[in-house]
């Protein structure tokens, strides 16, 4: 069960939900006390601002129980700006800044298990490290795209759970190990088997296609939340991302569609 939110917390998941500045977010949650009849202080937009820098969110409850099929991946988020409008009164034109999100979720639930904010052009493989950090369950196996196609993730994943299986396409690349011929590593067999019975037999061999799932939450994500980020230093865009992983995966809680392949 989840635990009560505080009201700092409560307001901005209000806001993040209805993607609404401060001020208005000061005066829904006005509204709304006023409505259920009780006397309750409503934190002014400026202590909304400064709160989000320093609130601690309450622990999510663990995943279903059991190993994980881990999926990974990332995605741009702009920061706020200037609106379009600005740029279509005033005829300027300024190069949007963004950040990267990468995100781990539990292939049979949905669930965010881990999320980090970073620099754009920071390497995603490099986060794979922090992510794991993140999930408390054993791995039954990472997948993620050829991007993930890395020593690093490999031992990173090994790190975490030593028998869990890496599913990530070799790039066009890749090198075989040494001990390729008589002692073959996992890796070693992607390319392999890609050789003998073509990528899309890999593909479903191997369970890589539950990776579209991935791109399935980014959609939904930006539907629900927006694609970009509206504080502007990095304590308060991290409280802004972790409320943002909290609604979505309440969200599923609620309820999530079965999908049927028809044809």
């Amino acid at each position: 069960m989840l635990a009560a939110p505080t009201p700092i917390t409560a307001a901005l998941t209000l806001r993040a939900v209805f993607r609404l500045p401060l001020r208005q977010t000061e005066g829904l949650v006005g509204s709304i006390i006023h409505l259920l009849g009780v006397e309750l202080a409503v934190p002014d937009h400026s202590t909304l601002s400064r709160r989000a820098e320093v609130v601690v969110l309450p622990i999510m409850p663990a995943s279903s129980g059991g190993a994980v099929d881990l999926l990974v991946d990332s995605t741009g988020v702009k920061l706020c700006g200037p609106g379009e409008w600005l740029a279509e009164k005033h005829g300027t034109q300024r190069r949007r800044a963004w950040k990267k999100l990468h995100v781990g979720l539990d292939a049979a639930t949905g669930r965010i298990l881990a999320a980090s904010l970073t620099d754009h052009d920071v390497d995603d493989g490099s986060r794979v490290g922090a992510l794991l950090d993140q999930i408390e369950e054993p791995l039954a196996c990472f997948v993620a795209d050829g991007t993930y196609d890395q020593t690093g993730v490999t031992e990173a994943v090994a790190a975490h759970t030593p028998d869990a299986a890496v599913v990530v396409p070799p790039r066009s690349t890749a090198v075989s190990s040494a001990t390729a011929d008589t002692n073959p590593t996992r890796r070693d067999q992607h390319p392999r088997h890609i050789a003998e019975h073509g990528r899309l037999a890999w593909q479903k061999s191997s369970g890589y296609n539950v990776r579209a799932l991935v791109e399935a939450f980014f959609s939904r994500g930006e539907r629900v939340i927006g694609d970009g980020l509206q504080f502007r230093t990095e304590d308060r865009r991290n409280t802004e991302i972790a409320i943002a992983v909290r609604i979505l995966n309440y969200m599923l809680a609620l309820g999530r569609p079965d999908s049927v392949r028809v044809a």
